[in-house]
């Protein structure tokens, strides 16, 4: 797993809980992350479990994709 600064992180599959990356500890993106948790503004030092997803930032626009995509 991989990130950089403005991706988004869901741990283990929970859309409740998304997290903001603001922070890497390895210059090859790679974990722990430093995460700003959305809900709360709290901020962690994280490393991810095996079923956490990163959802890349947009590189146009600065922002990161949508946590849920419609249906």
């Amino acid at each position: 797993m991989q990130a950089r600064v403005g991706d988004r992180l869901i741990p283990d599959g929970d859309t409740d809980r998304i997290g903001l990356v603001i922070g890497l500890q390895n210059a090859d993106g790679s974990p722990p992350y430093v995460i700003k948790w959305l809900s709360s503004g709290h901020i962690a030092l994280v490393s991810p479990g095996p079923y956490a997803r990163i959802l890349p930032a947009d590189p146009a626009g600065g922002r990161a994709a949508p946590a849920v995509t419609p249906a």
